[in-house]
């Protein structure tokens, strides 16, 4: 039976050719990259134990700052972390330390993405290693990795050998018990990851999204490319590739939810991208209403596109109370508890209430969210009416999303997987209780996005895994816990 450990998270990872410690840039960017990971995070500096804490950063930074104080280094990686299958605990927060403190080809990792376990136990058997029950695939990968660079690999030679076993995503920060800083991404690249240079303290940067560069005040280079290899030391930077496709497969749900408006991935800003989703949406449904609203809060430059192109007043009718716990904990990427997070939104009464409301949200998953939102926090709309940036989610994602099941998806729960658009769109507003449920095509994705179809990872609506090197079995929630 294959299964896997799923996450989706941001990394980051700065060396400072000048020596400068750069710790402070470290805990700066990984606050820019929370939005990608709430329930652990950590940073490990060459010469100090690795540091991990639960929750968020900014709980830790001043309690703490003593302690992170005293890890000076001018080379570092640091890790957030969204956890889908594994239980949000501190064990199994990044960077993980793999081999020995005297060990000469020990390192430490940090890793967002998704990759097949039982492909990495098949390798590790092959290298003479038993695998223990529960280790995480990125612990698998550490470990094979380790086995390889002791047998006389080097990194490079290491990931072309380890490849054909890496059934999924990843992109990750290395930080070599040689104090080199290395990045790799896979050769599909699903997960953004991207090169960065900041100028006072003469640090090349690594970090899952550009908004991280812009927090310390580094410029973007470029994104990592799909199947490279970069390595940072004293001598500066080298880039080699481990393989190459000519198809690469970015995720779309980057663009419409999971990055930061503000980062730019594959040349495209996701701000743009949203509001382009945005004004899609208005051609493909004109409707009659008095007011745009966003659901709170990566679906607000979408409904400012489509309020432009249809001239419908925008308004902020709901908003997160922000001063609650969860307040600021985004729903989508919170495990267990979607339904606290979504009841700490607000609406604004005022504003929905006897209005033909247009409602503007960037995916349907499981439908809980919608359910509420439309039901109870707009109950007093004259109508509601639901358009989605994202195609109907049919099928189950291996990349890194935590929608790893199928019977959790409400649009292949009500219409299976031959419905027509049409068909889903009536169906999914009956069950949430919308006027009408307008989602949005890969057509109008791949134009909005800015990206060919070709170009995107598209399984989870489409059910085309061929961007994987081996097509996943299907599997329920309570199998990838086990």
């Amino acid at each position: 039976m294959r299964c896997s450990l799923r996450e989706n998270c941001g990394v980051i990872g700065i060396f400072s050719i000048e020596g400068v410690n750069v710790t402070p840039l470290l805990i700066a960017g990984l606050e820019a990259l929370q939005h990608r990971g709430q329930e652990a995070w950590g940073i490990a500096i060459w010469g100090h134990p690795t540091f991990k804490r639960p929750g968020i950063v900014s709980q830790y930074t001043e309690v703490e700052h003593a302690e992170i104080s005293r890890m000076n280094g001018s080379v570092g990686i640091g890790h957030v972390r969204y956890s889908t299958t594994a239980k949000s605990t501190v064990k199994h927060a990044h960077p993980l330390d793999i081999g020995s403190m005297a060990d000469n080809c020990s390192f430490r990792i940090a890793h967002n993405g998704t990759l097949e376990r039982d492909l990495l136990i098949e390798n590790l058997k092959d290298l003479g290693f038993s695998s223990p029950y529960g280790i995480s695939d990125t612990e698998l990968m550490g470990v094979s990795l380790h086995r390889l660079l002791k047998r006389g690999k080097s990194w490079i030679e290491a990931f072309e050998e380890l490849n054909p076993y890496l059934n999924g995503s990843f992109s990750l920060v290395i930080l070599t018990s040689g104090g080199e800083l290395i990045g790799v991404r896979d050769e599909r690249g699903f997960r953004p990851l991207c090169l960065g240079w900041h100028e006072e303290t003469s640090s090349y940067v690594l970090a899952s999204e550009s908004c991280a560069l812009e927090a310390i005040g580094a410029n973007l280079i470029r994104d990592v490319e799909p199947g490279e290899v970069i390595t940072i030391s004293k001598n500066g930077i080298k880039s080699e590739y481990f393989a190459r496709q000519e198809r690469h497969a970015h995720c779309p749900f980057e663009y419409t939810y999971f990055a930061h408006p503000s980062s730019k991935i594959e040349g495209i800003t996701v701000y743009n991208a949203r509001k382009n989703i945005g004004r899609i949406l208005a051609e493909k449904y004109p409707i009659e209403g008095d007011i745009v609203v966003p659901v709170p809060d990566s679906a607000r430059p979408a409904a400012l596109g489509y309020s432009e192109r249809t001239g419908i007043p925008f308004e902020e009718g709901l908003l997160k109370d922000r001063y609650k716990r969860k307040g600021s904990w985004r729903s989508f990427i919170e495990p267990e508890k979607r339904e606290t997070v979504v009841s700490n939104i607000i609406a604004i009464k005022e504003a929905v209430d006897g209005k033909r409301v247009i409602l503007i949200d960037d995916s349907i998953v499981r439908g809980t969210s919608s359910k509420i939102i439309v039901g109870d926090k707009l109950k007093n709309a004259k109508s509601v009416s639901l358009l989605l940036t994202f195609p109907p989610i049919i099928y189950p994602c291996y990349m890194g999303i935590d929608f790893p099941s199928q019977e959790e998806l409400l649009a292949y729960r009500i219409c299976g997987v031959s419905a027509s658009i049409e068909e889903i769109n009536r169906r999914v507003a009956e069950y949430i209780g919308a006027s009408f449920v307008g989602y949005n095509d890969v057509d109008g994705l791949s134009r909005g996005v800015g990206l060919p179809k070709d170009q995107m990872c598209l399984a989870c609506t489409l059910g085309d895994y061929s961007c994987l090197k081996y097509k996943p079995r299907f599997r329920k929630r309570e199998e990838m816990k086990s």
